[in-house]
C-alpha cells in the first residue's frame, strides 16, 4: 500500500520565481473583485513574462484553467473559513470590555490553534510544504499572542500596585494617618493579606 504525498500538482512543481506571481493571483482570488477567468489570463500573462525575461533559463509549464480553478477553490474555502473566524472573534470583542482584552486574547489563539489543527486534518491529502509553514507560523503567533497577553497583565498589576501606593501614601501623609493604617488599606485595594 502505498503512502505519502501523491501526485505533485502544476502548481507545487512551479518555480520559486514564481511564488510572486501566484500570490498576486490568489490575492486577486480574494478580493472577488473580478472573474477566475480574468485572473488566470493575467496570471498565464506573468508566467509567460518572467520565462521570456530569463530568456530561456527558467522554463516551467503553466497550470492549466483546471489545475487554477482546484487552486482557487481550496483558497476560497480557506479564505472562507478565516472570515467565518474573524466574525467571531469580532462578536466576541463586542461583548468584552477592555478589562476583560486578555481573556479575549487567549480565546482568539485558542481558536486560531484550532482553525490551524483542524486544516492539517483536512489538508493531508495536497499540503504543500509552503501551506505547512504558514500554518506552523501562525499557531507560534497564536502562541506568543498568549504569553504577550499574560506580560501584559503583569505589567498593568505592577503599574496598578504603584499607583495604588502612591495614591494612599500622598492621602496618608494627607489626612494624618499611621502607617500601619495605610498599609492595611493597601493590602486591601490590592487583594494582598
Amino acid at each position: 500500500m502505498a503512502t505519502g504525498r501523491g501526485r505533485l500538482s502544476s502548481f507545487d512543481l512551479l518555480p520559486d520565481e514564481a511564488a510572486g506571481i501566484v500570490r498576486d493571483a490568489a490575492r486577486e482570488l480574494a478580493k472577488r473583485e473580478r472573474t477566475q477567468t480574468e485572473i488566470y489570463a493575467e496570471f498565464v500573462t506573468a508566467c509567460e513574462a518572467l520565462m521570456a525575461e530569463h530568456r530561456g533559463e527558467l522554463e516551467f509549464d503553466i497550470p492549466a484553467f483546471s489545475s487554477f480553478n482546484r487552486f482557487s477553490m481550496r483558497k476560497a474555502a480557506l479564505t472562507k473559513r478565516l472570515a467565518q473566524t474573524n466574525d467571531i472573534v469580532k462578536v466576541l470583542a463586542e461583548k468584552w470590555d477592555a478589562k476583560a482584552s486578555d481573556d479575549l486574547t487567549v480565546i482568539t489563539a485558542e481558536a486560531i490553534k484550532a482553525i490551524v489543527l483542524h486544516m492539517l486534518g483536512d489538508a493531508t491529502d495536497g499540503m504543500e510544504p509552503k501551506d505547512a509553514m504558514h500554518l506552523a507560523n501562525a499557531f507560534k503567533a497564536a502562541a506568543q499572542a498568549q504569553n504577550v497577553s499574560s506580560d501584559r497583565r503583569l505589567k498593568l498589576e505592577r503599574d496598578f500596585a504603584s499607583r495604588v501606593t502612591a495614591a494612599v501614601d500622598t492621602v496618608a501623609k494627607a489626612k494624618g494617618m499611621t502607617a500601619e493604617t495605610a498599609e492595611e488599606i493597601k493590602a486591601k485595594l490590592l487583594g494582598v493579606e
